[in-house]
C-alpha cells in the first residue's frame, strides 16, 4: 500500500505537469480524490489491517492528499495565470493607432432660440407652464372668447381628431388652464408646439412655435405689457432695438397689438429684409379679456392683466437671417450644424 501511495504521488505529479487547461487538472483531481478515486479506495481498504498498520497507512495517505492538493493549488494558479495572460495577449489594443473622431452635436436653432427667450422671461420673473398639444375645442377657442362663427375654427384652418378634440393651434390655450389651476398673482410662459392647415412655403409650416405669456395681478395696465415685451426685444435683439405697438384684434384681449422691432439688419433705414419699412413684426398681444379671466372665477373688478404670443421660428429666422422656415424641419446636419 506504501508503494502504491508513492506511485500515484508520482503519476500525479507527472499528469499535472503535463496539464494545459484547468479541465486537465480537475480531471487529475477527480481520478486522485474524487469519490471513487484512487486515495479514497486505498482509504476504503484499510479496515482489514491491523490498529497499527491502519495508522501508520493512514498518515501517509494524509500525507499524500496534503502533497496532491498542494501540486492542484499550484496548478491551477498557473494554468489560471496563463488563461489570463493569453486573453490579454488575444484582446491587446493598439493605443499607437488613430482614434475614431466623435464630433459632437449642436441644438437646433429652434431649441436655442426657445431657450435664450425662456431665460429672458425668468429673469422678469416669469414661471414655466406647459400644456398638452392635443386639446379640447372649448380651451382652444371656446374659453378664449371666441366664437362659433371664428374664422379660425373652420376645417379648413384647424387639424380636428373629433368635433371635440383637436390640434391646438394656439399655446393661448395655455392661459385657461393656468386661469383654472392658478390665482392671482399670475406671472407665465409657455412655449410649445402649435399646428394649422398651412401649406408650407418659406415662412409657413403646418407645425410651428410659440411662447405665450400671461400676466394677472391687481393695476396690471398697458405700460406693463409695453415696458416687459420692450425689455425683451432689447435683450434678445441688441440694446438698440426699438419696438412700436399698432392696433390688432385678437377675440382674447382687449385692447389688442401687433408689436414690430426696429430691422436688426439695417437699424430701421429700411432693406430687403424689413422689405423697406425699417419694422419688421414679430408677436401679438393685448389686455386679456374679461371674458377669458371669468374662466378662470377671477374678479374682473379687482383683477387686470396682459398676454402675449410670439412666434418661436419668426423670431429665430430674424436673429440669425434664416429665409426659409422649411429648413428648420428638414433635418439636414448642414444646416443644423452651423449652430454651436
Amino acid at each position: 500500500m506504501q508503494d502504491r501511495l508513492k506511485q500515484i504521488l508520482e503519476e500525479s505529479k507527472e499528469q499535472l505537469k503535463k496539464a494545459s487547461s484547468m479541465q486537465d487538472a480537475e480531471e487529475v483531481r477527480v481520478k486522485v480524490l474524487g469519490k471513487k478515486g484512487q486515495l479514497t479506495e486505498i482509504l476504503r481498504g484499510m479496515g482489514k489491517l491491523s490498529p497499527e498498520e491502519r495508522k501508520e497507512l493512514g498518515q501517509a495517505a494524509n500525507q499524500v492528499r496534503a502533497d496532491v492538493e498542494k501540486l492542484l493549488e499550484d496548478t491551477f494558479s498557473q494554468l489560471k495565470e496563463k488563461a489570463q495572460a493569453a486573453r490579454f495577449q488575444a484582446e491587446k489594443i493598439d493605443v499607437t493607432e488613430p482614434g475614431k473622431l466623435y464630433e459632437l452635436g449642436s441644438k437646433h436653432p429652434i431649441t436655442i432660440t426657445i431657450e435664450e427667450m425662456g431665460k429672458i422671461f425668468k429673469s422678469m420673473g416669469f414661471t414655466l407652464a406647459e400644456g398638452p398639444e392635443v386639446e379640447t375645442v372649448v380651451n382652444n377657442f371656446d374659453a378664449l372668447n371666441a366664437g362659433p362663427n371664428h374664422p379660425a375654427r373652420d376645417w379648413t384652418d384647424t387639424f380636428y381628431i373629433n368635433d371635440e378634440v383637436l390640434l391646438r393651434t394656439q399655446t393661448s390655450s395655455v392661459q385657461v388652464r393656468v386661469l383654472q389651476s392658478q390665482k392671482p398673482p399670475i406671472r407665465v410662459f409657455a412655449p410649445g408646439r402649435c399646428f394649422r392647415c398651412d401649406t408650407p412655403d418659406a415662412t409657413h409650416s403646418p407645425m410651428f412655435h410659440q411662447i405665450e405669456g400671461l400676466v394677472v395681478d391687481e393695476g396690471i395696465t398697458m405700460a406693463d405689457l409695453k415696458g416687459v415685451l420692450d425689455s425683451f426685444a432689447k435683450q434678445m435683439f441688441g440694446s438698440e432695438t426699438r419696438t412700436k405697438f399698432r392696433p390688432h384684434h385678437f377675440p382674447f384681449t382687449e385692447p389688442s397689438a401687433e408689436m414690430d422691432v426696429s430691422c436688426f439688419k439695417c437699424g430701421g433705414k429700411g432693406c430687403r429684409v424689413c422689405k423697406g419699412s425699417g419694422w419688421i413684426e414679430i408677436l401679438g398681444c393685448g389686455m386679456v379679456h374679461p371674458n377669458v379671466l371669468k374662466v378662470g372665477g377671477i374678479d374682473t373688478e379687482k383683477y387686470t392683466g396682459f398676454a402675449f404670443g410670439i412666434g418661436v421660428e419668426r423670431v429665430a429666422m430674424l436673429k440669425y437671417g434664416i429665409d426659409d422656415i422649411r429648413l428648420m424641419y428638414e433635418n439636414d446636419m448642414r444646416f443644423i450644424g452651423q449652430f454651436k
